[in-house]
């Protein structure tokens, strides 16, 4: 199923958990002439996923914390959702929030993560942008969301969730990972990339981003988590790029 698609603009999809700097992203992104974003919607973080009425949400699956675990949750080309009529109604319902003079369409939720294949099904000449943040970090604020869940459970669910974002990247034709952590550290080299990956000049306004790292979360993570208990997570944690 290909939506045809005529000198269309391109449709870049950023996928993320919660906490991980999406919205961030998407803002910064957004700064870019070439680009539009949804800005002002009254949505939750402006979220494409809340704009539209025809895929579910990350809160029918559970919501932060949760959602990749739900077998539902994970849609690719094999989904009863890949058909054309479903790209022409998602399109139908962004369009109204796009400023569609502009050659790249830029659409953020965070569960986009676990259903990259299903929107380049959907939408065949996209681009994708997975934003990846320290499980700790991701871990400690989410809990002020869901305190119910675990540190436990919310490090096997930031694995669990990249585990399949990164196997389902092997299937997508335009594909970037930008760490929160270099965003932070070096916003130009970043976007440099971010640029070069999209095909255009670096005019992002990398002067909005006030440097933030995530230094004090170490004293609250070494307080409050007994290592022991994540001592079996560890290494998978570390095949990331991370430490706990």
């Amino acid at each position: 199923m290909n939506e045809t698609e005529n000198a269309a603009p391109t449709m870049l999809f950023v996928g993320g958990l919660h906490r991980s700097g999406t919205t961030l992203f998407a803002s910064l992104m957004g700064t870019h002439p070439e680009i539009s974003g949804f800005r002002h919607t009254g949505a939750p973080e402006d979220e494409g996923q809340h704009l539209q009425t025809v895929l579910p949400i990350d809160e029918h699956h559970g919501g932060p914390g949760r959602f990749a675990f739900a077998p539902d949750a994970y849609l690719t080309e094999s989904s009863p959702y890949a058909s054309v009529e479903t790209a022409r109604r998602l399109r139908a319902q962004w369009n109204r929030y796009w400023d569609l003079s502009k050659p790249i369409l830029l659409e953020k939720s965070p569960p986009n993560l676990i259903r990259f294949r299903l929107l380049q099904e959907l939408f065949p000449n996209s681009k994708f942008i997975l934003m990846m943040r320290n499980p700790v970090s991701v871990t400690l604020s989410t809990r002020k969301w869901s305190p119910a869940l675990s540190h436990r459970d919310l490090v096997r669910h930031w694995l669990h969730a990249h585990k399949i974002a990164f196997e389902d990247a092997r299937s997508l034709r335009y594909f970037m990972t930008v760490r929160y952590e270099d965003l932070m550290e070096a916003p130009e080299r970043t976007m440099e990339s971010v640029a070069s990956f999209l095909d255009i000049p670096n005019a992002f306004a990398t002067t909005q981003i006030a440097p933030f790292l995530d230094g004090r979360y170490a004293a609250q993570w070494s307080a409050e988590v007994d290592r022991a208990v994540l001592d079996d997570l560890r290494d998978a944690v570390a095949d990331r790029g991370y430490t706990l």
